[in-house]
């Protein structure tokens, strides 16, 4: 009984792979292998398999499936030739060689062996001798550069030449062989820049996506030294090493692009313990004098990219337990540095917080509340371990580490403000003489007032605290700090009109001060900075907002400080909420009148909103954003570093490209300024938020505008996937229509989108949304199969048996809808044009068909006549038959009516089609032409 299955099995995999059905027909092959054990019939399903493993590139199941069917017959002549194409493929060309010898030898006169055959051999010896050449040029290359009489610009030609040939496969496997390790540590040995800047950016190809090579280097090259490396002032020097030691940790966390066999696979150690050194020697980095602090930065960059889990669903956290255990005091240290003192740590602007982002991320990759408890105690026993009586600079580390905390995890930094002496601290620092201590105190009174909810003491407290340093001070860094303070606690009652902290007019004066700073330029960029954030806060009131659009100078100086601080993450965030709270694009609660009147009668408070933010006041903002460069300025914040620009970022980002995007009119100088190509990667990373909004900003654009010049070259192909994101039953109406009326005008552009969007599972979306009640979304989906209908592929999905996607198209052009007739009758043209089988099939799919085909054809609309002509027309011409029926109905009187008109210019090609129906019916000889 099982042998019967069997065969049955293997000729229903062979019905599947004709109908090219290739997963279906390997299905039915492997069911067939498991219950067979004839010899003859094994080789046959294992070779059938192998040919649908060469049809969906799955050529090491190929190669695999033809070795096992040759084990059992040596001089299976089809399996041979089949594991010869997938292990050509492999890139295995002597083993494919040898294949197709074989094939030839026992088939000489089979032209397709030959032809194999000769172009194998070519590409054999043409791979030889780029290999012999590589050979003599790695070697010409190290001699160069390790010769101090050798020119300049020769010596660059060599060490860029190395660079390119360490990051291919070949050239790196080269470099490998012939002792090259060895020499580029030689290269590390010279202590020159350039040369050693080559040998890392060298070594940091060959560990690219090789386990074993990546091993080796390490060992060779040695953590400490890589680290020392990374530790010099030199910027890009140290980013180059801080990519050597990503490559290797890559590809020593399993991320190895090859498949190692037999030896290849001993050469590997243990590698967690050898990621626990290298993290081990990142955190001893952190506290060291001698690192410079850019590599202070690196360090921090790299323990925040690889320590926490990427994807919370991976059980394990060891990692970041290890770096909480063995860290985490080491981080505390590097933000609570304070850059004023003697004793600071080298750093950048950006080290303090890069600190923060990682306390935040381990924080957030703990598991349980013991492992959280246990975090918090580190924190409280290194903060209180500071205090000291005797020492304010010790006591200003401690509350800088809060201040640090606040801008990482906010629930843990305000539990540290509740702890015994922190706020004291913070009043008396205030209060000192010293302007050290007064900036600290003041930035930590800023974070620390983030929640209205939690910042109540503040609110008390802080106000007078802030007013008096701000009327006291003559340091302007202090001075800016404490504005921001005020401007903080002053809008904390966010967009509500009836919360105001101060009294009328005081938000503007605070405003007016920090445009005043923010245009500046004689004032340091880190001070200015403290003035978009001030703004960040302030723009929460409608009045401050109206003023600042205005103010096209303090607009383009911020403008400029975001281009020119794409390292800085902060500014970035500031300037992005700025515009967040201009565009009015943050979240409003809809509010639901039954419910405020509730709330009134209850005597509660009651959101107001201020009548600058109606959307007359909301419309005109954008326009002068855009008239201010505001486009070019979010294009050149999106290219900033990812470790930069964080989620948060992003999705602010979106969110004021959606509100840019809204106005029609406004969408061509967006393209214009590039924010069609800036939107692209905020709509593929970020939060699940901002990448519904930038997609939904992209169909707006794609929707109106020329992809060619919207997402120029390859850009477009990566707009697709977030507009068939789009089409979610989970996004709103608004949503779904742009997404579709996107889609369609990419699928209007070329073959190799219809083909991409087709990939990317559109076409099930596209048909649920022609069947919605909502005629614009029925439309714009009908609109949108009727491009996609010119792709081979989706036309095989209308030919295929037991679907109704035909009947759906002809019932469709019955619709009383013109613009969904004229989509649907297009649709149908297409398919009616393509495959003689599905005029047939259009008879068969409902009774209805000749009565809407006859409507088509007398339609007021020109375009839709048109269209039930041409469909008319690929009847008659699809089968005899057919066209015998067709003349038989009333049809034939509609052709003759409308092809006896006159024909001006507008109804031309209607009469011209009409006439053409008519004379293919006279070449039947169903009708005679009249003398």
């Amino acid at each position: 009984m099982a042998e019967v299955e069997a065969v049955q099995l293997k000729e229903e995999g062979n019905r599947h792979f004709q109908l090219q059905d290739y997963k279906a027909a390997t299905k039915s092959y492997s069911q067939a292998l498991k219950l067979t054990k004839d010899k003859a019939l094994l080789a046959t399903l294992y070779r059938n398999r192998a040919a649908c493993g060469l049809k969906t590139e799955s050529y090491v199941q190929a190669a695999s499936d033809a070795s096992r069917a040759i084990d059992i017959n040596s001089s299976d002549i089809k399996a041979l030739y089949r594991r010869c194409q997938a292990l050509e493929h492999l890139g295995k060309l002597d083993q494919a060689f040898k294949d197709v010898q074989r094939c030839a030898t026992l088939e000489p006169r089979n032209q397709n062996f030959q032809e194999t055959l000769r172009r194998l051999n070519t590409s054999i010896q043409e791979k030889l001798r780029v290999q012999f050449s590589t050979d003599s040029r790695v070697q010409k290359m190290f001699e160069i550069l390790l010769d101090e009489n050798s020119e300049a610009d020769k010596r660059e030609k060599a060490a860029n030449n190395l660079i390119v040939l360490g990051c291919e496969e070949a050239g790196a496997e080269k470099i490998f062989q012939n002792n090259g390790v060895a020499l580029l540590l030689q290269l590390l040995d010279t202590k020159k820049p350039e040369l050693v800047l080559a040998a890392v950016r060298t070594l940091s190809g060959m560990c690219s996506g090789h386990r074993a090579r990546a091993t080796v280097i390490l060992h060779a090259v040695r953590t400490d030294r890589i680290c020392s490396l990374m530790a010099v002032e030199n910027e890009e020097m140290s980013l180059a090493v801080c990519n050597l030691l990503q490559a290797i940790i890559d590809s020593l966390s399993g991320e190895d692009k090859r498949e190692h066999r037999g030896k290849e696979e001993a050469l590997v150690l243990d590698t967690k313990k050898v990621l626990k050194q290298i993290t081990s020697h990142l955190l001893d980095m952190l506290v060291s004098k001698k690192v410079s602090g850019q590599g202070r930065d690196q360090a921090l960059n790299l323990l925040n990219k690889n320590v926490p889990r990427k994807d919370l669903a991976i059980h394990d956290n060891s990692r970041t337990i290890y770096v909480v255990d063995n860290g985490l005091r080491k981080i505390l240290k590097v933000v609570g540095q304070v850059p004023d003192l003697p004793s600071c740590l080298p750093l950048t602007d950006n080290t303090r917080m890069l600190a923060s982002v990682l306390i935040n991320k381990l924080y957030d990759d703990l598991r349980c509340d013991p492992e959280r408890d246990h975090f918090r105690k580190i924190c409280e026993e290194y903060i209180t371990g500071k205090f000291d009586p005797q020492d304010m600079d010790k006591n200003l580390n401690a509350i800088q580490t809060v201040s640090g905390i606040l801008q990482g995890p906010f629930d843990l930094g305000n539990q540290l403000l509740g702890l015994k002496g922190v706020m004291e601290m913070m009043v008396a620092l205030c209060g000192s003489e010293r302007e050290t201590d007064q900036l600290v105190a003041v930035e930590a009174l800023i974070h620390a007032s983030t929640k209205l909810s939690r910042a109540t003491f503040i609110i008390t407290n802080g106000v007078s605290l802030l007013k008096q340093i701000y009327k006291t001070t003559k340091n302007e860094k202090i001075k800016i700090r404490t504005l921001v303070g005020l401007c903080k606690l002053g809008s904390a009652g966010g967009t509500d009109y009836g919360l105001r902290q101060f009294a009328e007019g005081s938000t503007e004066k605070l405003a007016k001060q920090c445009r005043k700073w923010l245009c500046n330029t004689s004032i340091d960029t880190r001070t200015r900075r403290w003035a978009v954030e001030g703004l960040a806060y302030l723009t929460l009131d409608a009045d401050v907002k109206d003023d600042f659009v205005q103010d096209v100078p303090a607009l383009q100086a911020m403008f400029e400080l975001a281009k020119a601080s794409t390292s800085d993450k902060t500014i970035l965030y500031s300037v992005a909420t700025t515009l967040v709270n201009c565009t009015n694009s943050y979240d409003v609660r809809e509010v639901i009148p039954e419910l405020v009147q509730l709330a009134k009668f209850s005597k509660q408070h009651v959101p107001e909103e201020h009548p600058k933010d109606k959307k007359d006041f909301v419309d005109m903002r954008v326009k002068r954003l855009l008239k201010a460069g505001v486009i070019s300025a979010l294009a050149c914040m999106v290219k900033a570093d990812s470790a930069i620009l964080t989620d948060q970022t992003k999705e602010l980002l979106a969110r004021v490209f959606l509100a840019l995007c809204d106005n029609p009119k406004d969408r061509g100088t967006i393209v214009a300024q590039g924010g069609g190509k800036a939107l692209i990667p905020l709509a593929l990373e970020g939060t699940d938020v901002g990448k519904v909004k930038a997609a939904h900003a992209l169909a707006k654009i794609a929707a109106v505008s020329n992809p060619d010049i919207a997402f120029p070259g390859e850009r477009v192909y990566e707009v697709v996937r977030p507009l068939v994101r789009l089409l979610d039953t989970q996004r709103d109406g608004l949503q779904n229509y742009e997404a579709l009326l996107g889609l369609t005008n990419l699928s209007g552009r070329s073959d190799k989108l219809r083909q991409k969007i087709f990939k990317e599972r559109a076409l099930p979306d596209i048909e649920s949304y022609m069947f919605e009640n909502h005629d614009q979304l029925r439309q714009a989906a009908t609109e949108c199969m009727c491009n996609m209908v010119l792709h081979k592929e989706v036309q095989e999905r209308f030919l295929a048996d037991g679907n109704d996607r035909l009947k759906l198209v002809v019932l469709l052009c019955g619709e009383d809808d013109n613009k969904v007739q004229n989509a649907a009758a297009g649709a149908l043209a297409m398919l009616t044009a393509a495959h003689k089988k599905l005029c047939l099939k259009m008879t068969q799919v409902t009774t209805q068909w000749l009565e809407i085909l006859q409507r088509l054809c007398l339609h007021d609309q020109l375009s839709v006549q048109h269209r039930g002509l041409v469909i008319a027309y690929n009847l008659l011409a699809a089968d005899a038959d057919l066209a015998k029926k067709l003349v038989e109905s009333e049809l034939l009187e509609i052709l003759t009516v409308v092809g006896k008109q006159e024909p001006d210019e507008k109804k031309a090609e209607v009469v011209q089609t009409a006439r053409e129906c008519l004379i293919k019916c006279m070449d039947y000889g169903f009708i005679k032409p009249v003398s």
